[in-house]
């Protein structure tokens, strides 16, 4: 029993230290000469032309929010259905459950406008 909590307690302690070290270490070793060309913008070897600071419509983040919704679905959906048959019937309505509650905000979704493209 103690063995498994010093396995998480070592984890716990190193987790942080791996993107900590992937952080500082290229402030160390990166050249320090900060000049105007650096700064610059760079666009695929193309001097930029007029602002290059650009704004997307919000119609784009719909669009990512209700990929990133049914990609986390598919996700929870993966193992359900790979168990599918071992399963008990109240684990089956579970995931039955999940797929109509998410149905229905897709449906939701879909009457409100969300999904038109202007």
């Amino acid at each position: 029993m103690q063995n498994d909590w010093l396995f998480i307690g070592v984890f716990l302690l190193l987790a942080p230290i791996f993107p900590a070290l992937a952080l500082v270490i290229p402030r160390l070793i990166a050249p320090k000469k900060p000049n105007t060309l650096k700064s610059q913008t760079y666009e695929c070897g193309i001097e930029t032309v007029g602002n290059t600071w650009v704004q997307f419509r919000v119609q784009y983040y719909v669009y990512a929010l209700i990929f990133l919704i049914f990609d986390v679905e598919l996700v929870f959906l993966y193992p359900w259905a790979v168990a599918y048959k071992q399963l008990p019937l109240f684990a089956v309505l579970e995931g039955v459950l999940f797929i109509l509650i998410l149905a229905a905000g897709l449906i939701y979704a879909w009457r409100k406008g969300v999904l038109e493209w202007f």
